[in-house]
């Protein structure tokens, strides 16, 4: 019986560390399944940004109107929401832009959550366009060369994720990830697999049918 307590109490331990690590968690509901995600603690601006649009249910009824495969899906355009089949989209976005919060730790490996942009200096990201990392493997020479290229460098941990796991590390130093899937990478797989137009829109329509934030358990100790 004491055994059993105090597994139970390990337990919801490591549930506290592990929220308080991620508190912020969402759920992407689409026509093709549901993707849950959580947020990073240590890009607020950008991960307060999805939170808020959240709450407005802005990405309601949005499309995914990129995606290549072995690469990325994206998403959050709000001119996607009426768009025509065929219609060019991607340029939409809101009335202003999100700070970059670049850093080292937090890279694009497989099911990566990042901000799209457009080329601006600052690398500031869309105030409502996202993507989400498929990627693919990479080998120690292809990363060296990704190195050479933009100076860019990674852990050996993080070097061994992509080599093992996949991702798109050619984004890292220049778009922010805030965020990674925690469920449904198979759906993010389905998604980006699709037939599409030359423009890498899907030929047929992936929507969005609800963006939210996910609640969380509560637990009382006594």
């Amino acid at each position: 019986m004491k055994k059993g307590f105090l597994a139970i109490c390990a337990l919801l331990i490591t549930f506290s560390v592990s929220a308080k690590k991620h508190p912020y968690k969402i759920k992407i509901v689409t026509d093709s399944g549901t993707i849950e995600l959580v947020l990073y603690n240590n890009t607020p601006l950008n991960r307060d940004n999805m939170l808020k649009l959240a709450k407005q249910h802005a990405y309601d009824s949005l499309l995914f109107h990129r995606v290549i495969p072995k690469f990325m899906i994206q998403g959050g355009d709000p001119t996607s929401k009426y768009a025509k089949l065929s219609e060019h989209l991607g340029s939409g976005g809101l009335d202003y832009t999100v700070p970059a919060e670049i850093n080292d730790t937090d890279f694009h490996k497989r099911g990566a959550l990042g901000v799209a942009r457009d080329g601006n200096k600052e690398k500031a990201g869309s105030s409502s366009q996202f993507y989400i990392v498929t990627g693919k493997t990479f080998t120690d020479d292809e990363l060296d060369k990704i190195t050479a290229r933009s100076h860019h460098t990674w852990t050996k941990e993080q070097r061994e994720i992509y080599k093992t796991e996949g991702g798109a590390p050619h984004l890292d130093g220049d778009y922010t990830v805030f965020g990674e899937v925690t469920k449904g990478m198979d759906v993010v797989d389905k998604i980006s697999l699709v037939p599409r137009e030359p423009g890498d829109r899907p030929k047929k329509d992936i929507r969005i049918i609800k963006l939210r934030i996910k609640k969380r358990h509560r637990f009382l100790f006594f």
